[in-house]
C-alpha cells in the first residue's frame, strides 16, 4: 500500500506574497504602512518654518498685550476687582489664542496631509476593540524585548544624538552672538533668541527628515513581510474565495447534465437531424412562421450523437447524412443558434428535400 503525503501541508513557512484580500483585511483591522518618523520631521519642519515667517506677528502680539496689561497694573489703582481681572485675563487669553492658533492650526493640517499620503482615508473601530491578550504579561515581555523595541530604541538614541550635536554645533558657532545679547535690549533679545530657535529647529526637521525616509523603507520592508503568507493560507483563501475546486467541479457537471437533458428534450421538436454519420448528430428546427432562419435544437458527439438519433427514429424525423454539413455547423454553431447565413444554402436544401419527401408520402 503506497501512502501519499503533501509535505507542503506541514510547510507553514511564509515565503508567499500577500493577496489583495490579506492587504484589505490588514487595512480594516488598521493595521497600516504608516512611519510615525515622518510625521513628527515634517510637523517639526514646518512649524518651526511657521514660525519664522509669523514670528514678527507673534512678536507684536505678545508685546503689545503685555504692555497693555502693564499699564492697567500700574495705571488702575480698581485692577484687582474681579470686573478687571476678568477683562484682563479675557486680553490676555486673547493674545495666547491669536499667537498659538496659527501655529496649531498648520501643524493640523500638516499631519492630516502627512497621514493621508501615507494611509488615505481610513475610519475604523477595529483598534479601539480590548484584547485580553494585552493583558497576558508574557505577550507584554515579549513586545518590550522584540527586534522591534530593540529598533525603537535604536533610532531614538540616533536622534538624540543627532539633535544634541546639531544644538551643540550651531550655539557653538554663535557665541559671540550669544554673548552680545547681554547688552542688547528686550526686543533684540528676543528676535535674537527667535533666530537661535527657528535655525536649530529648521536643521533638526531636515535631518529628522533624511532619519523618516529611512524608517519608512524600514517600516514598509516590516509591514509586507508581515503580510506574508504560506502555500497553505493562500491554499485555504482560494477555497474561501473561489470556492473548493472539486466542488466547483461537481457544479459545472451537474449543470452540464441539467443543459444536455434540456437540449434532449427539444430534439422531438426538428425538422431533420444531419449526421456524420454516427460521430456527430446536429437537431435543425425551421418555422417560417416564428423564424427568419433555421434553428440548432441540440448537437452532440457519440454517445450524445446516438441519444439523438435514437430520439429521432422514435418520433420519425427524417435523418440525412452530411459530414462536411454537420461538422461546420457542430464547430462554429451554438445550440439554441440561428444558422448563420454562409450556411443558409446548404441547409435549405436539406430543408426542401425533407419537405418534398413528406409532401409525396
Amino acid at each position: 500500500m503506497e501512502l501519499i503525503i503533501n509535505l507542503q501541508l506541514f510547510n507553514q513557512e511564509k515565503t508567499e506574497r500577500h493577496t489583495q484580500k490579506k492587504l484589505r483585511e490588514s487595512r480594516e483591522k488598521g493595521q497600516v504602512l504608516q512611519s510615525k518618523e515622518v510625521n513628527s520631521a515634517f510637523l517639526l519642519l514646518v512649524s518651526f518654518m511657521v514660525l519664522s515667517l509669523l514670528a514678527a506677528h507673534f512678536g507684536s502680539t505678545l508685546v503689545s498685550g503685555t504692555y497693555f496689561i502693564y499699564n492697567e497694573y500700574l495705571n488702575n489703582e480698581f485692577v484687582f476687582n474681579l470686573a478687571n481681572v476678568n477683562r484682563l485675563t479675557k486680553i490676555a487669553a486673547y493674545n495666547l489664542f491669536m499667537v498659538f492658533v496659527p501655529l496649531a492650526s498648520m501643524a493640523l493640517i500638516i499631519g492630516l496631509i502627512i497621514s493621508y499620503m501615507q494611509v488615505g482615508f481610513l475610519f475604523t473601530t477595529k483598534t479601539l476593540e480590548i484584547k485580553l491578550s494585552r493583558l497576558n504579561p508574557i505577550e507584554g515581555f515579549k513586545r518590550i524585548f522584540s527586534l522591534k523595541s530593540l529598533v525603537e530604541l535604536v533610532k531614538s538614541f540616533v536622534k538624540i544624538i543627532l539633535i544634541g550635536y546639531i544644538v551643540y554645533s550651531y550655539m557653538r558657532n554663535q557665541m559671540v552672538n550669544i554673548t552680545n545679547t547681554v547688552a542688547m535690549d528686550v526686543e533684540s533679545i528676543i528676535s535674537t533668541l527667535k533666530s537661535f530657535a527657528v535655525s536649530i529647529g529648521i536643521r533638526a526637521g531636515a535631518v529628522l527628515i533624511i532619519l523618516a525616509i529611512l524608517d519608512y523603507v524600514y517600516q514598509r520592508y516590516e509591514y509586507y513581510k508581515g503580510l506574508k503568507m504560506s502555500k497553505q493560507e493562500v491554499k485555504e483563501e482560494y477555497k474561501q474565495t473561489e470556492g473548493n475546486p472539486q466542488l466547483k467541479s461537481k457544479i459545472k457537471e451537474k449543470q452540464r447534465q441539467m443543459s444536455m437533458m434540456r437540449m434532449i428534450q427539444d430534439v422531438p421538436k426538428a425538422d431533420v437531424i444531419i449526421t456524420n454519420p454516427t460521430h456527430i448528430a446536429i437537431a435543425i428546427q425551421y418555422d417560417s412562421n416564428k423564424a427568419i432562419a433555421p434553428k440548432m435544437l441540440a448537437k452532440g458527439q457519440d454517445f450524445v450523437a446516438k441519444k439523438i438519433r435514437e430520439i429521432a427514429n422514435e418520433h420519425e424525423i427524417p435523418i440525412v447524412e452530411n459530414k462536411k454539413l454537420a461538422r461546420t455547423m457542430f464547430e462554429i454553431v451554438e445550440v439554441g443558434d440561428f444558422i448563420p447565413q454562409d450556411l443558409y444554402q446548404p441547409v435549405a436544401e436539406i430543408l426542401a428535400y425533407i419537405y418534398q419527401t413528406n409532401n409525396k408520402n
